[in-house]
């Protein structure tokens, strides 16, 4: 459709689960599932919290920049970019270990690079209510998404805390589970 997005959504959608996905130059794709234990399945499932920011957005207009910057070799892009794919594999590693809250550090880690790649990235009601969550049990978060809007998610050791200054704050939490089945066809 000629849209500056990525395919990481529709894979996650059709395969689910906790997956670590290799996108090479070729269009080739990998997918394989963490090997993370059930406890730290758990600590996961129980320790992230979504919040919805209230604000919608286009991807598309949020990836435009980042998309032509990447085209031009933008230098600082290219950057950016490298050093998140590192940090998705330190993310990995840190899972596998069973080492959440080096994983809700790695998240915080993650927002802060990706609010260098565009100024629609953030706004300043999303950077409060972030740096709010940081003071009130989030160890990490970041923006779920192209950016510019949509869900806040955390991990946070201290869930009523975060629970209730988002509350107070004025956004609603999302609950959810992880879904392992990933797209199902339904016949009638």
């Amino acid at each position: 459709m000629k849209e500056p997005i990525g395919k990481q959504d529709q894979y996650i959608a059709a395969f689910g689960g906790i997956t670590c996905f290799e996108f090479a130059k070729d269009g080739a794709v990998t997918a394989a599932p963490l090997a993370i234990s059930e406890e730290t399945l758990f600590n996961l499932e129980d320790n992230l919290l979504l919040f919805f920011t209230g604000y919608s957005r286009s991807a598309s207009a949020i990836l435009k920049e980042q998309d032509e910057r990447s085209r031009r070799a933008d230098q600082e892009m290219t950057d950016n970019l490298h050093f998140v794919k590192e940090l998705a594999l330190s993310t990995r590693r840190a899972l596998e270990k069973g080492d959440v809250p080096e994983f809700g550090r790695l998240m915080n880690v993650h927002w802060e690079h990706k609010k260098r790649r565009s100024a629609g990235m953030s706004n300043p009601k999303i950077d409060e209510w972030y740096q709010c969550a940081l003071s009130n049990g989030a160890s990490g978060g970041k923006l779920i998404g192209a950016g510019g809007g949509g869900f806040l998610m955390f991990y946070a050791d201290d869930k009523s805390k975060l629970r209730h200054a988002m509350r107070q704050a004025g956004l609603s939490e999302v609950r959810f589970r992880f879904d392992f089945e990933g797209t199902k066809l339904l016949i009638s």
